[in-house]
């Protein structure tokens, strides 16, 4: 956790005080950490996804992504409460209720067929509510696509909704072999979700960098306003070069 911070805070200082991120000014820097993910992506990430796939039923597959979803459920009503939506919030906390007592430990989804919805909320999402600017697109080595503002917020967001952690960092799973285990698991039921989607990456444009950095621009802008983007972003979000090659 401290090598990461350590690297936002050098990000904060090369990136200075932006608050203008469409340009991207971290280009250079940017395209390298994409293609070095996706070259890890490719060596083990991926290969380890179509293996879990391969040997995992697709029920227990299920069970899992329905146990660590479960998890990100307290933190997901605590960004709700602190950006004002405390209905929001009672859903997101009786949906972790209902599941971890009625789903046997977040297993079962008991909450949605209950009708409390699914909510996708993190502390980034919370800081542009409060106003704090997006500032320039950054892609993480492991991590991957990201804002200043989301990078910032990230290690919280990591440490709130980790498997061996509850909100506020209080330690629900001390053996540190079993962390290691749920980390690897969490990541490769993630990855194992996205397969096949890379395809339609591929298929959709020749600059894969220009299309993800886009595309999460825009999701995250979509998150953070629930649907209302601001007009200032109307210019970017509606390039038509999104999905094309354009690099200069």
């Amino acid at each position: 956790m401290k090598n990461i911070c350590l690297a936002f805070a050098v990000l904060l200082l090369a990136a200075g005080c932006a608050n203008a991120p469409p340009d991207d000014p971290l280009e250079p820097f940017n395209r390298s950490m994409f293609s070095f993910n996706e070259k890890l992506d490719n060596a083990v990430t991926k290969p380890a996804a179509k293996a879990y796939v391969a040997v995992t039923p697709a029920p227990v597959r299920t069970w899992v992504g329905n146990f660590f979803s479960n998890l990100q459920d307290p933190w997901i009503a605590l960004n709700n409460l602190l950006q004002g939506k405390p209905v929001d919030a009672i859903n997101d906390f009786m949906r972790f209720v209902f599941n971890s007592i009625l789903g046997i430990g977040g297993l079962l989804d008991i909450a949605s067929e209950a009708g409390l919805p699914k909510h996708d909320e993190d502390f980034g999402q919370t800081l542009g509510v409060w106003g704090v600017k997006e500032g320039p697109f950054i892609v993480l080595p492991f991590f991957g696509p990201r804002t200043l503002r989301d990078a910032t917020a990230l290690p919280l967001d990591v440490a709130a909704e980790s498997p061996w952690t509850m909100p506020y960092g209080n330690p629900i799973v001390h053996d540190e072999k079993a962390r290691y285990g749920f980390s690897g698991l969490k990541l490769v039921n993630e990855r194992a979700r996205l397969l096949g989607l890379e395809r339609t990456l591929d298929e959709g444009t020749l600059d894969k960098y220009r299309y993800a950095r886009d595309f999460y621009l825009q999701q995250r802008r979509f998150k953070v306003h629930d649907g209302n983007i601001p007009i200032e972003y109307d210019d970017f979000d509606s390039d038509e070069s999104i999905g094309k090659d354009n690099t200069p």
